[in-house]
């Protein structure tokens, strides 16, 4: 019986990589594969093995022993990290950006309690200033999401204290900065949060931080860029306009393996300087004990390959998905955004697509035609029950080798199945054949030697005979 169910498990497993990963055209924003180095980092020693630390009378305590190599790991990392965003402060043990968010949210709450008097009660955020969910704002940013409980309640309302940026009237993916303004100097909130799930313009990052700049105290403005993170310098800087705190994915335009992390701006004779140490304690022990090493060593090989390819990678994407937007647009296909500025400015693209069926529809009619996307409620939608829209993102396909003009005959494929019900299965196979190899790291040539060694010291010699007989 267990040799039954180890062989259907690998089957099953094996035919779901050759669907997903040579027949399919994956457009979901939220995702990438990561390259074969990433991988086989991923399943290195370092997974499952544990590597607790904290800083205690400023030293860093570790409390395992056998750690030398991911001690190394992490400081590496952090060294690249910091190159990747311009500044010195890197949290790297979140396992995903969910979790950088609440680690954020435990620490400020911290934070505004440190210098509460005796006997005054411990305290939640008095105000928040987020996204609405239903404008594409990201749910771990919402009360019923890693906000909950963090935020004080309403007494006559009996709902939590956030309030929405406002949109603008002709564009509800844009934030409305005149009424933005008069919002924030007649609300005051104490934690700005930036970043959206359905994201398709910059945030308005820099005019928000010289409008309170003089405010004493100051809120803290926090960018969520997990979506963007892979973007981050060519679609938006925000240390640079003004952000203390950047989070994020590192799975989705950021092309490395499933986790979350945490970066800032906040220097050591800031007024907030310690909300950095409260960062750090929430993040350990506060929502971490394993910080999943294997992860985390696949991590630093996905950055050394985005500090390297970046420029090129993240050029590419922002082309073909304006290339892509507007050949879904010439197709018939109703896009959302500004058209004057070519729909979008990140890895996304918005469809809407309620003339021809609901979004959930016509999104399982695209899986079933082997294009992979998700459908998306849009900001006149009631709910995501019947969603007008498609949500795509054309970063992963980019990393395969898409250019701009297979793009447009991608957009002719779902333009004859979303318009014209037609059936393009074998057609999209066909199409995903030709993009089989990943660019932005080693070549197929130079990685293999390389994946050889990491095979040969993580695995018997009798395993790999096997392994390597089978495979002749």
């Amino acid at each position: 019986m267990f040799e039954k169910k180890v062989k259907d498990l690998i089957r099953k497993i094996e035919e779901n990589n050759r669907w997903r990963q040579r027949e399919c055209i994956n457009l979901i924003p939220s995702e990438t594969t990561p390259s074969p180095l990433v991988k086989f980092c991923e399943i290195s020693d370092p997974s499952g093995r544990y590597a607790e630390h904290r800083t205690m009378k400023g030293k860093e305590i570790y409390f395992y022993q056998g750690i030398d190599f991911i001690k190394w790991v992490e400081e590496e990392l952090k060294e690249e990290m910091a190159r990747f965003f311009g500044v010195s402060k890197v949290e790297l043990r979140p396992i995903s950006g969910q979790m950088a968010n609440e680690i954020i949210f435990k620490a400020v709450v911290k934070f505004k309690n440190r210098n509460r008097r005796e006997g005054e009660p411990f305290r939640r955020l008095r105000l928040v200033m987020n996204n609405d969910l239903n404008k594409g704002g990201h749910l771990s940013s919402q009360p019923m999401g890693a906000l909950f409980n963090y935020v004080e309640e309403d007494p006559e309302t009996k709902k939590e204290r956030v309030i929405n940026f406002p949109v603008k009237r002709d564009n509800p993916y844009q934030t409305d900065t005149d009424r933005l303004a008069d919002l924030m100097k007649r609300e005051r909130p104490e934690l700005i949060i930036f970043g959206k799930s359905m994201f398709i313009y910059k945030e308005p990052v820099e005019f928000v931080a010289n409008l309170i700049k003089d405010w004493d105290p100051r809120p803290i403005i926090m960018y969520d860029m997990a979506h963007v993170l892979g973007l981050y310098g060519a679609m938006q800087a925000p240390f640079q306009e003004g952000a203390d705190i950047v989070t994020g994915s590192t799975h989705k335009t950021f092309f490395g393996p499933q986790r979350g992390i945490i970066a800032t701006s906040i220097t050591k004779d800031s007024p907030i300087a310690k909300l950095w140490l409260d960062i750090k304690s929430r993040a350990f022990p506060g929502s971490t004990s394993n910080h999943h090493l294997g992860t985390l060593l696949a991590l630093l090989m996905a950055t050394y390959e985005m500090n390297h390819f970046k420029d090129e990678y993240q050029r590419k994407v922002c082309e073909n998905a304006r290339a892509f937007a507007r050949a879904l647009k010439d197709e018939g296909i109703d896009v959302e955004g500004d058209e004057r500025s070519g729909f979008t400015e990140t890895h996304q693209v918005i469809i809407r697509v309620s003339r021809y069926g609901s979004g959930n529809e016509l999104a399982k009619r695209l899986e079933e035609n082997n294009i992979i996307t998700n459908y998306q409620a849009l900001p006149d939608d009631e709910s995501f029950l019947e969603a007008s829209g498609i949500r795509m993102g054309v970063q992963e396909m980019t990393r395969f080798g898409m250019e701009a003009e297979d793009f447009k005959q991608l957009a002719g494929l779902i333009a004859d199945v979303v318009i014209r019900g037609m059936k393009v299965k074998e057609k999209v196979k066909d199409f995903r054949s030709r993009f089989l190899d990943m660019r932005y790291t080693l070549s197929p040539e130079e990685a293999a030697p390389l994946l050889g060694g990491i095979l040969d010291s993580l695995f018997s010699r009798k395993l790999l005979n096997n392994l390597t007989s089978e495979w002749r």
